[in-house]
């Protein structure tokens, strides 16, 4: 499994949200500017996250975006499930089919998903305030999973 820039950005995106999220709808241009993003990058980001309502959107001159939750809500694993489709770190694998088509295959098979497994559990465990708290806002991170 590879994290595209895609949901790397996303993630930064969403820190520097949960970071302002005392300072009212914040401007994309903003964002781009602290967090040495491309506007256009960010907007397709926003494409995204507006789809499952993970942001709240204002338009006008005072627009601009915001969590729709607390920080402590939103997972990793949720904002790259959102960017990135899946987490799994196989792609296709189904263990019926795998079972019937070749017992060997069914093993690997338990391997890939106890790895999807630990992947899930440790992404889905980190929430934007659990980041937030670490770093101590300073929003000049990248967390590396």
């Amino acid at each position: 499994m590879k994290i595209s820039t895609k949901g790397r950005y996303a993630l930064r995106m969403m820190l520097d949200l949960a970071e302002h999220r005392n300072d009212g709808f914040i401007a994309l241009k903003d964002i781009a500017k602290r967090q040495n993003i491309s506007k256009k990058y960010l907007e397709q980001i926003v494409a995204l996250l507006n789809r499952t309502d993970v942001l709240l959107t204002n338009r006008g001159s005072q627009g601009g975006y915001r969590l729709a939750q607390l920080p402590e809500k939103y997972t990793v694993g949720n904002i790259l499930r959102i960017t990135e489709g899946s987490i799994s770190p196989v792609a296709d694998w189904d263990s019926e089919h795998c079972r019937r088509e070749n017992p060997t295959t069914a093993m690997a098979f338990e391997v890939w998903r106890g790895l999807e497994k630990v992947i899930t559990e440790y992404l889905d465990g980190i929430t934007l305030q659990d980041i937030i708290d670490k770093f101590g806002g300073t929003a000049r991170y990248e967390y590396y999973i």
